[in-house]
């Protein structure tokens, strides 16, 4: 019998556009790939919506709170439908950058200096000499993040806008000047490196999504000890958040440091983009999975209790 998917995007957080555009890529191709795919724009009665369609997996290409930060798997485990990607507490670790920090430091996985901050004491003065970076704290996408240059008398003063919908935390690390890398793993195998090469500015909500945003350079023209090192760490980190199914990581390198001393680890992505031109599926190409073998893998590796 044909395996029946429910492919689970759109949601109602902020990445909503992005999820839109990695569930449509991964709902068309895995019907090219002969499943019966049930394409499912959530809203707050997902489980209703399960319960009448009955899936055998639930392919989850959310992004953002609510899909990404294990809520909608620990509502997966409680109805006992498999699901992909990582399950409730790794997915929850991830998306909140602050404790994904910690355990990344325990795991001797290199980070940037950085601190929790509310909004308004953001705003108010700056809260490391520049150049720092400020973030929301669980969410992605480069969503509401900001780079603070030398330059800037001021922090944003977008953070007190009374529009602001990212949330009332920060995260602030120092800026690292260099290159933008990211890293691959599917199972507990690191793929490719991408050194990530914005038209202009950093590597940003527009760079990521925006056609002709960034050139995405596969392999990564840096030494080959950096390049290891980058695969070393983004599959320490996948195992040290205790992640399943695909991730990335993202790292900044300074190179201008020696070694592999100038390499930190900015985040792990338990649900990164899934568009045939995202980072992930493009990675996996590299390797030698096209985009259709990458999502059928993902699928036979669904499961609960992950």
């Amino acid at each position: 019998m044909t395996q029946h998917v429910a492919v689970l995007m759109g949601g109602w957080s902020a990445e909503r556009p992005v999820s839109l555009a990695s569930g449509k890529a991964c709902a068309d191709t895995l019907e090219e790939e002969g499943y019966r795919v049930t394409r499912i724009d959530v809203d707050r009665n997902l489980a209703t919506r399960l319960i009448e369609e009955k899936p055998d997996v639930v392919f989850n290409a959310l992004h953002g709170p609510f899909g990404e930060d294990g809520t909608v798997q620990g509502m997966l485990e409680i109805m006992g439908i498999p699901y992909t990607h990582s399950g409730v507490l790794s997915s929850a670790l991830a998306m909140h950058k602050a404790h994904s920090r910690t355990i990344f430091k325990a795991a001797g996985i290199p980070i940037a200096d950085g601190k929790v901050v509310h909004r308004q004491r953001a705003a108010e003065s700056h809260v490391f000499p520049p150049p720092y970076v400020l973030k929301p704290e669980a969410l992605g996408s480069s969503v509401g993040v900001f780079i603070v240059r030398e330059d800037q008398e001021h922090p944003p003063q977008e953070l007190y806008s009374q529009e602001w919908q990212y949330g009332d935390y920060l995260l602030a690390e120092r800026f690292i000047e260099g290159k933008e890398l990211t890293c691959a793993v599917m199972g507990n195998v690191a793929l490719g490196v991408i050194d990530i090469v914005p038209a202009q500015g950093f590597y940003d909500y527009d760079a990521k999504y925006l056609p002709g945003g960034s050139v995405h350079v596969l392999p990564a023209e840096i030494k080959p000890i950096v390049y290891q090192e980058v695969q070393k760490l983004a599959l320490k980190a996948h195992q040290a958040l205790g992640c399943r199914g695909v991730t990335r990581a993202d790292f900044r390198w300074d190179d201008r440091a020696e070694g592999t001393s100038g390499l930190v680890c900015l985040e792990v992505n338990t649900q990164p983009g899934m568009t045939e031109t995202s980072l992930v599926p493009e990675i996996a190409a590299h390797a030698g999975h096209s985009f259709g073998e990458l999502l059928r893998w993902m699928v036979e590796d669904a499961s609960c209790n992950r």
